[in-house]
């Protein structure tokens, strides 16, 4: 039996696991469970880098106890955030997440100053628009030009800056990299037209690899460990570990983000992915990454927050309790981002559209299912249109496989079967991708056939609802 440990951290939490390859089977066992909460710091939201560390390190010292032949360690994160750092290695400023304010208005104004349209940076990048973008949090710190900028030498995304404090090495992974919106999206490189724009400097950028690597050793005490570099993008990780039946089936990453897409070998960047603001993000052996960004059940969460006496089993037993369809609304509006209430967002979101709103928590959560459930099946036919080629099956995995009220609903929203599991899908990927490095599995697609092989799959078949063409024409409509 071979082991590694797999460091999968998230927006809301974070988790260390023994991953093992035993007789052609992929195990996980989780040895360690935190909690990953944004504090406030000099007016910002931030992430509190140095105590995920700790935590990082006590479930490695969990594994360790156990599994004394520890063959590597990864680690995978959310996308887009980054830690600058001087010449000495030191950080400058604080970590600060893609959640904060800082960003608001940035995009406008970097187009204004340079004289891009949005065309301009997507044909380069591939990336979507979104305001937290790499590109736009260099751009607000450029502008606000704090006493440590002529300081700064390198850029390191989280994942790799992590990766730093464990093992010594700095290093840039491709995956996470390509969320930035500075990487040209064709050769995988950074573009130096997009890094002048935000007012960042091209040395401090190292050269993109692609995942699947050693970097370094992880050395405390009498511990060593290679420290390999994954997909560091969880999404990247998740979608690494996703059996795709065909072409024609896409997958959704379903957990505070829902990351609805497909895997290709080319980008796509044609008129109708513009317009439907697809993303190109970066996978394992170089593929592509084509998908659509939903704000997810980030939306549940928070009200689950404000509510903290529900049961996540109460939460959906309210959602199919209430009248379907009676409210829905865009929930990847900006508003939903990082409210203070999440409640009073969604209220807010009808009532400045004169729009009837939801007055009970039942009709709250049911609109958040079912407007989630159209936001799955729109980002489907855009995809489709912009691919220019059905999709027929949709493969469901990550957190979000457990809501089965959720996965029937999308099932009926969208039309077609829909397949889940792997749940674990960030850590498979991860515990898969340090596998292949390791040469204990060969190749992508052979890791793939070991986890489908090892899943609990459920199959959802589409229910007929009574009016469905006429909710997703008044869901088209919504801005």
């Amino acid at each position: 039996m071979k082991t590694v440990i797999a460091i999968d951290l998230g927006a809301s939490s974070g988790r260390v696991m023994a991953g093992h390859l035993d007789e052609g089977r992929i195990r996980l066992e989780e040895a360690h469970r935190f909690s990953n909460q944004q504090v406030q710091r000099d007016g910002h939201s931030c992430w509190d880098l140095y105590s995920i560390l700790e935590e990082i390190k006590v479930g490695i010292n969990r594994v360790v106890a156990t599994y004394h032949d520890v063959c590597s360690l990864g680690i995978d994160t959310w996308g887009v955030d980054f830690v600058l750092l001087d010449q000495y290695g030191t950080h400058l400023g604080n970590f600060v997440s893609y959640r904060d304010a800082r960003t608001q208005g940035v995009q406008q104004t970097l187009q204004q100053e340079n004289h891009f349209s949005p065309q301009d940076i997507y044909t380069i990048s591939g990336i979507q628009f979104l305001p937290f973008n790499t590109i736009y949090q260099l751009k607000a710190i450029a502008d606000e030009r704090p006493a440590w900028f002529d300081q700064i030498d390198t850029l390191l995304f989280v994942p790799d800056y992590l990766n730093y404090k464990l093992c010594g090495v700095k290093h840039c992974e491709y995956t996470n990299a390509s969320t930035s919106q500075l990487l040209d999206c064709q050769d995988k490189t950074w573009n130096s037209t997009l890094v002048k724009a935000c007012g960042a400097n091209l040395n401090w950028f190292l050269p993109p690899k692609m995942p699947n690597r050693m970097i370094g050793q992880y050395q405390h005490g009498d511990i060593q460990i290679p420290v390999c570099s994954v997909a560091s993008h969880d999404t990247a990780s998740a979608v690494a570990a996703t059996p795709l039946s065909s072409e024609s089936c896409a997958y959704l990453s379903s957990g505070t983000w829902s990351l609805i897409g497909v895997e290709s070998q080319t980008p796509c960047l044609n008129e109708k992915a513009f317009e439907y603001n697809l993303t190109n993000e970066g996978g394992v052996d170089g593929r592509y990454r084509i998908l659509k960004n939903i704000m997810g059940l980030w939306l549940i969460q928070r009200i689950k927050a404000e509510n903290p006496s529900l049961a996540f089993s109460d939460v959906k037993l309210l959602a199919q309790n209430a009248t379907p369809f009676e409210f829905i609304c865009n929930p990847n509006d900006d508003s939903f981002l990082n409210p203070n209430s999440m409640t009073e967002a969604i209220v807010q979101w009808f009532t400045t559209r004169d729009l009837p709103a939801p007055t009970s928590l039942a009709q709250i959560v049911r609109c958040i299912y079912d407007s989630l459930a159209l936001a799955y099946s729109a980002g489907l036919h855009q995809l489709s249109g912009a691919l220019e080629r059905p999709i027929e099956a949709l493969r469901i995995v990550g957190g979000g496989t457990q809501d089965h009220f959720l996965n029937q609903l999308c099932a009926d929203v969208c039309q077609i079967p829909v397949v889940t599991e792997p749940t674990e899908a960030s850590a498979l990927g991860n515990v898969m991708n340090q596998f292949i490095a390791l040469d204990a599995i060969s190749c992508l697609e052979e890791g793939r056939q070991i986890i489908e092989a090892c899943s609990d799959v459920k199959h959802y078949q589409p229910s007929h609802i009574e009016g469905l063409e006429q909710i997703k024409a008044q869901f088209a409509l919504l801005k």
